[in-house]
C-alpha cells in the first residue's frame, strides 16, 4: 500500500511489488478532519504510474471518529465524491476507529461507556443515496485507539500496571479497568469481566470466542489474562460482532 504523500522511494517499492506479485496496489487517502483536494494532483500522478500495472484499490482512512467529529460522514462523502471518479477502482474501503483513549478519571472509576460514532458514520454514508455505495467496503481499526497503530510497542517491562477490557455492543463501546499486576489483581479482573457479562447487551458465549472468554474469566474457570490476552479477546469479540452486523444477522 502507498499514498500520494508517501516518499517517491516508497511508492516505487509498492509499485514494483504490485507488478511482481500481480495483486494490485492499495492507495491510502487520509481524511482525519475536513476534506481538502490538495492531494488530488499527486494522486493523479500516482494513478498514472499504477494503472498500467494492474488493479488499484482505494483505502479512505478517516482515522479516529469520536463524538466530537460530527461532520465525519459529510467529509467522507466529499472525499468519495472527488476520488471515486478518478479511477476504475477494484474496491473502495472506508475505515475509521471509534474506541476512545482512556478518559479522564478512568483509573479511579474503572468504567467508561462511549458511543459508536464510527459505526454511525458508516451508516450515515450508506444512507446518502450515492451511486457508488455498492462499491464501498467497511474498514475497522479494531478495539485500540487509532493512534496506537503508529506506535512502537514497549518491550521488556510487560506494559503498564493496568489494562482495559473492551466490549462492543450495538450502540456503545464499554471499557473496564483491569490490573496487570498487584495484590488484588485476580479479584479486580474477574469483577471487571462480570460487569461486562451483566450488560443487557452481552450476547453470551454462543456469540463467539470473545464472549466465551469473558464468561469464563468472570466465573473463574480461566486465568484473568494480560495485555496480550485482553487485546486479542477484545478484538475477536469486536470483529465477530461487526462482521455479523454487516452480514445482517447480529447475534
Amino acid at each position: 500500500m502507498t499514498g500520494p504523500r508517501r516518499p517517491v522511494a516508497q511508492q516505487s517499492l509498492a509499485l514494483a511489488a504490485a507488478e511482481q506479485h500481480g495483486g494490485g496496489l492499495g492507495i491510502r487517502m487520509q481524511v482525519p478532519g475536513e476534506w481538502h483536494d490538495r492531494d488530488v494532483p499527486w494522486l493523479g500522478e500516482l494513478l498514472d504510474r499504477a494503472c498500467p500495472i494492474g488493479p488499484v484499490d482505494l483505502f479512505l482512512d478517516l482515522g479516529a471518529v469520536l463524538p466530537s467529529r460530527r461532520d465525519a460522514a459529510k467529509e467522507a462523502l466529499r472525499a468519495l465524491d472527488a476520488l471515486v471518479p478518478l479511477a476504475t477502482w477494484r474496491t473502495v474501503a472506508v475505515a475509521a476507529g471509534g474506541f476512545p483513549e482512556r478518559p479522564e478519571g478512568f483509573l479511579e472509576s474503572g468504567w467508561h461507556e462511549a458511543p459508536r460514532s464510527d459505526w454511525d458514520t458508516w451508516h450515515e454514508i450508506h444512507h446518502s443515496g450515492r451511486s457508488y455505495l455498492s462499491q464501498l467496503h467497511y474498514g475497522d481499526y479494531g478495539i485500540l485507539p487509532t493512534g496506537y497503530a503508529a506506535q512502537t510497542p514497549v518491550s521488556g517491562n510487560g506494559g503498564p500496571e493496568w489494562g482495559i477490557l473492551r466490549y462492543t455492543t450495538a450502540r456503545s463501546y464499554f471499557l473496564a479497568k483491569v490490573l496487570q499486576r498487584g495484590e488484588h489483581r485476580d479479584a479486580i479482573n474477574r469483577d471487571a469481566a462480570r460487569r461486562l457479562t451483566r450488560l443487557s447487551d452481552f450476547r453470551g458465549p454462543s456469540a463467539g470466542t470473545g464472549e466465551g472468554w469473558l464468561r469464563d474469566c468472570a466465573q473463574g474457570s480461566v486465568t484473568t489474562g494480560n495485555h496480550s490476552v485482553w487485546n486479542r479477546m477484545g478484538n475477536i469479540q469486536h470483529m465477530t460482532f461487526v462482521v455479523s452486523c454487516l452480514a445482517g444477522h447480529p447475534r
